[in-house]
């Protein structure tokens, strides 16, 4: 705190006074100096604590803008294992013109809120194609309805099963999983066996992996062209992003 003191006051001094100070001006001042500057910044900063709020915020801007930069560079280098994995369950339009890309935990309340947006995008839309990208971070339950949503591809009913995943409000449990599964109208027996196939176990490591190079923290977060949207997304800004991510495709 001493230092940041001293910093602000020196760039405060150049502000004042037109002159530029070194990076290692503040070592040039004796004790009283010091202690005058400091005394006159924290009087500052107490009238006017709107400045350092200004700067954590500039701080927080710049610090989100490069890790979206490294995110963007990152799912460049992915890419192939974000859009071209035949593990990954595909809703939508498979041929559509927009691919939105959905990283998510069944536990996640966030990712349960942005499950309408999703759906009136894909009711609305019927030219965006969707990737989901199980990503089970909340726990052993997470793991286990991500296994059981896989498995449930394999009999052909990913989609319905994953959105009836999403509609349920209690908490999940292993009982609520295979109950959601016989209700969607899953054979429960075959689909137990599959989530112990180790392809299954494969695909969720490799889901984990693909988030972790790219920057994903929690769930939800999508991709949608070349931008990274972090959080639950309502469908006005889903449906923008799908807008922009098109209007760049053509221009390009």
């Amino acid at each position: 705190m001493r230092f940041a003191l001293l910093a602000l006051a020196v760039l405060t001094c150049g502000l004042f006074s037109g002159f530029s100070y070194a990076a290692d001006a503040p070592k040039g001042f004796s004790d009283a100096q010091r202690g005058s500057i400091e005394g006159i910044i924290k009087n500052y900063l107490t009238e006017h604590p709107e400045v350092i709020v200004d700067a954590l915020k500039a701080a927080q801007k710049r610090d989100e803008a490069l890790a979206e930069t490294k995110s963007k560079e990152a799912i460049a280098k992915t890419k192939d294992k974000i859009y071209d994995d035949p593990a990954t369950p595909v809703g939508g339009n498979p041929k559509g013109d927009v691919t939105v890309v959905e990283f998510y935990d069944y536990q996640c309340g966030y990712c349960k809120m942005a499950q309408d947006a999703v759906e009136k995008l894909l009711q609305d839309d019927k030219n965006v194609k969707l990737l989901y990208k199980d990503f089970p971070i909340l726990g052993p339950v997470s793991i286990e309805a991500s296994k059981a949503s896989l498995a449930a591809a394999r009999q052909g009913k990913f989609v319905k099963f994953h959105d009836a995943l999403m509609d349920v409000k209690d908490r999940l449990t292993s009982e609520l999983i295979l109950k959601t599964a016989k209700d969607v109208g899953l054979d429960t027996d075959k689909l137990k066996k599959d989530m112990e196939d180790e392809a299954i176990n494969k695909a969720l490591q490799a889901n984990l992996e693909l988030g972790r190079s790219i920057g994903v923290r929690g769930t939800p977060m999508f991709i949608v062209g070349d931008q990274i949207y972090p959080g639950a997304m309502q469908h006005e800004q889903l449906k923008k992003a799908v807008e922009a991510a098109r209007a760049a495709k053509k221009k390009s």
